[in-house]
């Protein structure tokens, strides 16, 4: 699990500093680096690296993330007027090693990816506006000025969140004030007076509410179900035709270098002689490629290649053995793998040809990323940066773990980003077809990530670096691959007339950034859903609170409270329209339930969730303790509770195991709709109990559960009609 390790640059100070420069800021010249006090890839060439006196500012020798797209700055966007100046300050903002964020006022300097995002989407358009009123300088910048700002963003209707992204920029600009000469400084008193952005616009931010939409039930279960498929079903074909394949290719010409298998004196002609017999026997013809004109050919380059012999042996007596053979020509060059696997008793692919191998060979991968992505629960950047050999199985525990790097929150003693990331403490903990998945990639390829751009690297042209170093699939790469593999699900249903297709989701296309919310949703709306044969989305939550994803840091636990907070307001809306409406409710808890139940209601009713940190802590009022099980209803006091908690009791996302209900319990309620649960088993259970052939034991087990039932429902329906 290591990373690039930063390389020493060397610089030098320029020769004239501005007035009013603050000490301990250093001021560039023209020929200084643009990422000087950065940690830069031991892979980036120091001759390359951009200068300050550039226009375009290359970021990507200090990203270390193998996802990440290319990542520059083009100043050219930027009027000429305030140009220098803002190099200046952004130059400043990468460099200066007190530069922070606009969310901590301690040390805690900007990611080179923040950066390139403020700069593209909001401070240019701030710069813009400040050039249309004649402003060369920062220092020219009045407080009167940025209240007609403000105007101009409500003349201009630009969007709300759009308006807290620009004020943001020029709120930034001036807390680093001190770090800047006296001209590139905005005025000393806090831009419009210091007041809220909120209480400016008199509007609430709309972004700040969790926009990622869960992927529908129908849409991810699908999905799930084909990506698993792929992978218990499909990969043993796939992985031999993509090694035939790998075999072909690295014969080709180019490949070969000239270096040819040696033979003795006709050994070519006993090598065709043997393959026309092959043919012939399988009854299949020539590899043949399509001429312009319609007519097939053979595919002397393919065939050169099964035969590991020059392209020129078509003008031999081997390749006129090959013309006179009378077989026919096929209209593809195919693989002699063949499918073995089936859907609906039939191979579940034609013969395999040559060009799609590397297709069905990436299908096979995308699969494994939503297997593992979607159900370790790990963040998209994460998976994507993940090594061969990343997975363990611990013995001792019988748990399969995943050891991984992370980016977000990875901060040095200083709260600084780690650029390069850190390999978590806590690994994820997985189900075993997590593990499996993992196993498969690192049997389709050589990288040493598991998620590489390409299977098959290309070579480099020795000065020319890629614009973007990272070898990790990035995530538009990842986005394509998941509209590719649902694609061929889609067309292979059609051909083949089957009803399993991947539906549609109504939010748009599948995002790998949408997995997280939804299985969360899965595990709290369908904790009994089947996933693939036996496997239930309970079964891996149970698995992951034991590791990484159970640990607050990892962010799912967050995303999981948010789902539950929803599920959770709407139970309780549910429950309180039922009991104005006069259902009944019995047991020992049952007063405890109608409080909670309207008093959260008053407490709750309309109230925004900004985050889902702020859901999680919420979970933890006690009026939000009412969970809902299979004919009972537990109103949660942890320390009153007789069934296994899941989690501790001091933990807000503490919840009863309703699957371990005890009848002694002081925690239970029954409502109506409990009741009408028990009535139906306990009719079950009257015709198990009525059958003389039934076993004396099962006959008296089944009896006590039955009188048990029935002593509850008279109960509660004594207490419903006094």
């Amino acid at each position: 699990m290591t990373s690039p390790a930063p390389i020493p640059i060397q610089f030098g100070e320029p020769d004239g500093l501005p007035d009013g420069l603050p000490e301990g800021t250093v001021w560039p010249g023209p020929d200084t680096l643009v990422l000087m006090n950065r940690q830069i890839r031991s892979d980036a060439d120091p001759a390359r690296l951009s200068r300050f006196a550039d226009d375009r500012w290359d970021l990507n020798p200090g990203i270390f993330e193998g996802h990440a797209r290319s990542q520059s700055l083009n100043f050219e966007i930027i009027p000429e007027p305030l140009r220098l100046a803002t190099k200046f300050y952004i130059w400043q903002l990468i460099n200066h090693p007190k530069a922070r964020t606009m969310r901590r006022s301690v040390t805690n300097r900007m990611a080179l990816h923040t950066v390139e995002i403020f700069f593209y989407g909001s401070l240019q358009h701030v710069l813009k506006w400040f050039v249309s009123q004649g402003i060369t300088e920062f220092c020219q910048v009045t407080n009167d000025m940025l209240w007609d700002y403000l105007d101009a963003l409500d003349d201009d209707d630009v969007a709300i969140h759009k308006r807290y992204r620009r004020i943001t920029e020029v709120r930034r600009l001036w807390i680093h004030r001190s770090l800047l000469p006296f001209y590139l400084r905005l005025p000393e008193a806090p831009p419009w007076d210091g007041e809220d952005t909120k209480d400016l616009l008199e509007r609430t931010r709309g972004d700040r509410e969790n926009r990622t939409k869960r992927i529908s039930e129908h849409t991810m279960q699908a999905l799930l179900r084909w990506a698993i498929r792929f992978l218990e079903d499909f990969s043993e074909d796939i992985l031999a035709a993509w090694s035939e394949y790998q075999t072909l290719l690295a014969r080709r010409p180019e490949r070969r270098r000239g270096k040819r298998r040696k033979r003795m004196a006709g050994g070519l002609q006993a090598d065709v002689t043997a393959y026309l017999a092959e043919l012939r026997r399988r009854g299949e013809g020539l590899p043949g490629n399509r001429r312009e004109d319609g007519t097939l050919e053979p595919a002397w380059r393919h065939i050169s290649s099964i035969l590991d012999c020059a392209n020129s042996f078509q003008f031999t007596k081997s390749g006129r053995m090959i013309m006179k053979s009378g077989l026919p020509i096929e209209n593809d060059c195919y693989l002699d793998t063949a499918a073995t696997a089936e859907l609906d008793g039939h191979p579940w692919h034609p013969r395999f040809p040559f060009d799609q191998t590397p297709r069905l060979a990436r299908l096979l991968s995308t699969a494994c990323f939503i297997i593992v992505a979607y159900l370790s629960g790990a963040r998209v950047g994460e998976t994507l940066n993940l090594r061969r050999g990343c997975v363990s199985f611990d013995k001792d525990t019988g748990l399969w773990l995943i050891e991984g790097l992370y980016f977000k929150g990875a901060e040095d003693e200083d709260g600084n980003k780690i650029p390069e990331g850190t390999v978590r403490e806590d690994p994820w903990v997985v189900i075993e077809i997590v593990a499996k998945a993992v196993e498969m990639l690192e049997q389709l390829h050589e990288s040493h990530l598991l998620f590489p751009n390409r299977l098959i690297p290309i070579k480099r042209t020795p000065g020319k670096e890629p614009k973007r170093r990272g070898e990790a699939r990035s995530d538009r790469l990842i986005a394509e691959d998941l509209a590719n593999f649902t694609t061929w699900v889609n067309e292979r249903c059609l051909q083949l007339g089957r009803k399993d297709h991947i539906p549609a989701d109504a939010a748009g296309p599948i995002a790998a950034s949408r997995f997280r919310r939804t299985l969360a949703w899965f595990i709290r709306r369908k904790p009994r859903g089947l996933i693939a044969a036996s496997i239930q989305y309970g079964h891996a939550y149970t698995q992951m609170l034991q590791g990484y994803a159970g640990s607050y840091e990892a962010g799912f636990l967050d995303d999981y409270a948010f789902e539950d907070w929803l599920f959770r307001m709407e139970g309780i809306a549910e429950d309180e329209r039922r009991l104005l409406a006069g259902e009944h409710v019995s047991g020992p808890a049952a007063d405890a339930y109608r409080y909670r139940v309207h008093a959260a209601s008053r407490e709750f009713a309309g109230r925004v969730v900004n985050n889902d940190r702020h859901a999680r802590d919420l979970l933890g009022d006690p009026l939000l303790q009412i969970h809902h099980g299979e004919g009972m209803t537990c109103v949660l006091n942890p320390a009153l509770a007789a069934c296994q908690l899941r989690g501790s009791a001091d933990d807000p996302m503490v919840t009863p195991d309703t699957d371990d209900c005890r009848p002694n319990c002081q925690c239970l309620a029954r409502t109506d709709r409990d009741i009408e649960t028990n009535k139906e088993r306990a009719a079950e259970l009257a015709e198990i109990v009525a059958d003389t052939l039934a076993p004396p034991i099962r006959h008296a087990r089944e009896q006590h559960e039955l009188d048990r039932l029935r002593a509850i429902i008279e109960h509660h329906e004594r207490g419903a009609h006094p």
